[in-house]
């Protein structure tokens, strides 16, 4: 499966339209984030049940602002909508695959639990 592209306009669709979902902030100038796309690539293979997605951080400044994306390239994982996963630096394929496999086990109800009392503290 191809990777999308993420835009201000579809973000919040694809974030919250999708069991897991896997973003690349990236940009044209940085050489680990060209030497990361062709493992994020094979990763959207491997894994046709995970969308894998890519916000240019150059062509979307207000998406990455938002997103507080201070260094790239920066990996994001949200599961149902909820943002688990967010560390910036490339990574191999087998650290990529094992952070799916996390992401994809993940209990849920413990999750919104842990976000919701978050929330109130």
């Amino acid at each position: 499966m191809a990777t999308q592209t993420l835009t201000q306009q579809n973000f919040d669709e694809i974030i919250g339209g999708n069991d897991v979902v896997l973003v690349d902030f990236w940009a044209a100038w940085c050489g680990p984030c060209r030497a990361f796309a062709p493992t994020f690539e094979a990763s959207s293979d491997q894994h046709p049940d995970v969308v894998h997605a890519k916000v240019d951080t150059e062509a979307e400044q207000g998406l990455a602002a938002a997103a507080n994306i201070r260094s790239i390239p920066t990996i994001m994982a949200f599961r149902e909508g909820i943002l688990v996963y967010s560390q910036p630096g490339a990574m191999p394929a087998a650290q990529l695959d094992d952070l799916l496999t996390q992401v994809k086990a993940l209990d849920m109800d413990k999750v919104r639990e842990q976000a919701a009392a978050q929330q109130q503290a």
